[in-house]
């Protein structure tokens, strides 16, 4: 049996096998940019947007008010989809004792937060 022969065939059937294995695409649920809206904040217990998810949008936070992660989860990633900047706060009083990062709006995404994150504070507009 000559190999060289049946290669173009065995190439062909490979790429139909690839193309069909693809299937059809579908958000995955589990990445950020699939579970974090667009005017929200959202906080996963794990690295990497694993783990358990939190939200936060204006409609329960007030701007410039130190605001407890809901459920007083710990946050480890995070994304920032609101259209203000968020400062997140290693302590619940966001307190300056602790460490503290302020992040750009419209889309930020944070894999493995610098520090255990336990409270945001939304800025307002300016």
């Amino acid at each position: 049996m000559n190999l060289r022969a049946h290669l173009p065939r065995i190439f062909v059937i490979a790429v139909l096998g690839l193309l069909a294995g693809s299937g059809v695409a579908q958000a995955d649920p589990g990445r950020p940019e699939n579970a974090c809206e667009r005017g929200e904040f959202c906080a996963w217990t794990g690295e990497f947007y694993g783990d358990a998810l939190q939200r936060v949008d204006l409609r329960t936070a007030n701007p410039e008010e130190c605001l407890v992660l809901p459920g007083e989860i710990e946050a480890r990633s995070f994304v920032n989809q609101l259209d203000r900047d968020v400062t997140v706060y290693q302590d619940v009083e966001c307190t300056t004792e602790g460490d503290f990062t302020t992040y750009p709006g419209h889309g930020t995404y944070v894999p493995r937060a610098p520090f255990v994150v336990r409270a945001v504070k939304i800025w307002d507009m300016a």
